[in-house]
């Protein structure tokens, strides 16, 4: 009896002569080199640093564009070159202001033998019709033909000049080069890895996803700024008021306000009548984008202050409710004398300084007054409404998870939580054990249980969300606590100290990373485990274990470039091997258009093959040899016509 995948390949291939072609090529796809992948992790809102790196394929275009030109450009011309094929609207517009009409035809010629030659480079891991899917398709017709056919036989040649005079004299001239432009983008890189944190500081993480979704093939491993996300729409009060907090620490709630149009009015409102200015809640300014008035900084400040007492006071109330979670060392403000202005904290009194606790009763300061209660109320039912929101996290929900296995790697954001000896550590719930892969995998269910049915606060799914913002077993966050309240209030450094895991010193052990790998099921001597999460300082190595674990969070991020002194890394993984590329600060798009300035720096080879490796040796690859053997099952059944 055929089974539904037997018949649904049955209907695709209805006779033998078409099974017969089918496997002849998925066969030969199996041999054709491995598609390259790229890296990266911890975008934090920086749209026009990605988008850059989007369209220069992370450096690999300039590349290939090297390899083909050297010797037939310079390397003023190479770069003008490469950033027409990343800019071509901009790019063509500077053209029309500085060339004659003659000129430019001639430029147009040039450039057009240019960009198909480029293409049929980029082009040759692909088959022809993953090619084709990749083009405009008002183009494809003539991209093809300029492609494949033969330039140099004579009898071919006044068709081909026919063809680009024709282009050029019905004005089509731009939107080919600018068309063909986007295929090589697409092409130069197959696959894209991000490894977490979209959300966070920067200014447009919406735009971050709506050009995601544009790319061909790509997977998001969640961090931990995006599980705040996840939690404020489904229904976490305690991740929708952290996430607030931040956005205005950092002078960030116009992405709340303009981009996803959820009013902050009432907040606004409420903090101004609550709160006065305070020195320890005045926001971080971004110096790129100009100073904040004094009335902003005070609104900003009060707004903050406001947030921040709700969420200490949420923090009480869900701690208490979830024992299990083992977070009584994180129930701060009832460790608070208000009288004395002191904090009991590890056995020891801490005075506080720039309190601002005037809406918390002593007596029970987990309590929210009826205004708290309403506007946190309000703001839930905003951020699960909204739309525009749901549609960018649906989007990562349904290309992400808590991390992935692809191609012998092991791609997750943070950490797996181990003690000091590497053994891992077992978060209790409800009388069953998680630990290693485990855990993860039980995380990534409770994610997507919680998002499918938000606001149901009370829900242990949605605590879980919060739980891995700042739980110490949390595989997102890897610390034992997160010391927001001491940092607001107590001046002593000491209590600002947050301890990560284990994880973190062990991972430059290489039997550490073999021990983890093995847990996923990869080879201890030939898999990698790609991580991000935390910047790579200066002078430190993000390579580490014999070549094995990859920390490819350069800071990408503004906030993060004194600290790592870049502007970010991105892994390249091809067919001879990996790259690990180290990128410069990017400045603007407009400055990086007019001045031709790229981010790409230096290079570094962190594992070379012997054998360039193939389609064959991929997840692609094991996927298609299963379709092969069960179309070969369908030829023995299948009709002659």
């Amino acid at each position: 009896m055929i089974n539904n995948k037997m018949k649904t390949l049955s209907d695709k291939y209805p006779t033998k002569m078409a099974v017969t072609s089918e496997i002849i090529n998925l066969k030969a796809i199996l041999n054709l080199p491995k598609p390259t992948e790229a890296f990266m992790s911890d975008l934090h809102g920086e749209y026009d640093a990605f988008q850059h790196l989007i369209r220069t394929g992370a450096g690999n275009l300039r590349q290939k564009i090297n390899e083909l030109f050297s010797g037939e450009m310079t390397p003023e011309t190479m770069q003008a070159f490469a950033f027409l094929v990343y800019y071509p609207t901009e790019r063509l517009a500077l053209k029309h202001k500085v060339l004659s009409e003659n000129e430019l035809n001639q430029w147009y010629l040039t450039t057009f033998k240019r960009m198909i030659d480029l293409l049929k480079f980029v082009s040759t891991k692909y088959t022809r019709s993953k090619v084709r899917k990749a083009m405009a398709p008002d183009f494809v017709y003539i991209t093809e033909e300029l492609m494949y056919g033969d330039v140099a036989n004579v009898d071919k040649k006044r068709y081909f000049q026919e063809i680009t005079a024709t282009i050029i004299e019905l004005g089509q001239a731009d939107a080919l080069i600018i068309a063909t432009s986007h295929t090589i983008q697409r092409l130069v890189v197959d696959q894209w890895h991000i490894i977490g944190d979209i959300y966070d500081r920067g200014p447009h993480p919406d735009l971050i996803v709506d050009q995601l979704t544009q790319l061909p093939a790509v997977d998001v491993q969640w961090g931990n700024h995006d599980i705040l996300w996840f939690g404020a729409a489904s229904g976490s009060e305690l991740c929708l008021l952290n996430l607030l907090r931040i956005c205005a620490r950092y002078n960030n709630l116009a992405i709340i306000e303009e981009t996803y149009g959820i009013a902050l009015t009432d907040l606004v409102r409420f903090a101004a009548q609550h709160y006065q200015a305070n020195s320890a809640f005045m926001p971080v300014e971004d110096p790129n984008q100009g100073p904040l008035t004094r009335a902003e900084k005070l609104k900003i400040s009060q707004v903050q202050q406001a947030l921040a007492i709700m969420q200490f006071k949420l923090e009480l109330t869900v701690i208490k409710r979830h024992p299990e979670f083992n977070m009584d060392h994180r129930l701060l403000l009832s460790q608070v004398d208000f009288k004395r202005r002191i904090l009991h904290l590890n056995g020891q009194e801490y005075p506080l300084e720039n309190t601002c606790f005037q809406l918390v009763d002593p007596e029970n300061p987990e309590a929210l007054t009826v205004e708290e209660s309403q506007i946190i109320a309000d703001l839930l039912a905003a951020f699960t409404r909204c739309q525009k929101l749901r549609k960018h996290l649906t989007f990562l929900i349904d290309h992400g998870s808590m991390y992935r296995i692809y191609n012998q790697n092991l791609l997750f954001h943070g950490c797996l939580p181990v003690d000091a000896e590497g053994h891992f550590l077992t978060l209790t719930l409800a009388n069953q054990n998680y630990v290693g892969k485990q855990l993860l995998d039980f995380f990534d269910q409770q994610i997507r249980s919680s998002f499918n049915h938000p606001l149901h606060q009370a829900n242990l799914s949605t605590d879980l969300l919060w739980y891995l913002w700042t739980g110490p077993l949390s595989p997102l966050f890897g610390k034992n606590a997160m010391t927001t309240f001491e940092r607001y209030f107590c001046p002593e450094p000491e209590t600002h100290v947050e301890t990560k895991n284990a994880y973190y010193s062990l991972r430059h052990d290489a039997d550490f990373i073999q021990q983890l790998l093995s847990e996923f099921n990869l080879s201890p001597e030939t898999g990698h485990i790609l991580n991000g999460h935390t910047p790579v300082k200066k002078g430190h190595d993000p390579i580490m274990a014999n070549r094995q674990m990859i920390v490819i969070d350069g800071g990408f991020s503004k906030a993060y470039h004194h600290t790592t002194g870049i502007g970010g890394f991105t892994l390249l993984y091809n067919s001879y091997g990996m790259q690990l590329v180290t990128h410069q600060p990017f400045t603007t798009k407009a400055d990086a258009i007019a001045n031709m300035k790229d981010i790409i720096s230096t290079r570094r080879v962190i594992d070379q093959v012997s054998q360039r490796q193939r389609v064959s040796q991929t997840n692609i690859g094991a996927a298609i040899k299963t379709e092969i053997e069960q179309l070969q099952t369908l030829l023995t059944i299948q009709p002659d016509h």
